[in-house]
């Protein structure tokens, strides 16, 4: 089983989301994620937004640097 994160610094937000996530399985990432983008940046769960962000999803373990610029 290989780990896997999505990570909020590489898309840009008002809020500057330094938030990155990482797990063992895609659905308790894609979870945990989806809780985020709705408490955080205020999205709607849906089956599309759950199509997206499991579309973001990285193998290994997020970067100790942003991946943006800040």
């Amino acid at each position: 089983m290989t780990r896997k994160y999505i990570d909020c610094r590489e898309f840009p937000s008002e809020m500057n989301c330094s938030v990155a996530i990482s797990a063992d399985s895609d659905q308790e990432l894609l979870e945990a994620a989806v809780q985020h983008a709705v408490s955080v940046h205020h999205h709607t769960d849906s089956p599309e937004l759950r199509t997206q962000i499991a579309g973001l999803f990285h193998e290994g373990s997020p970067p100790v640097a942003s991946p943006r610029p800040a």
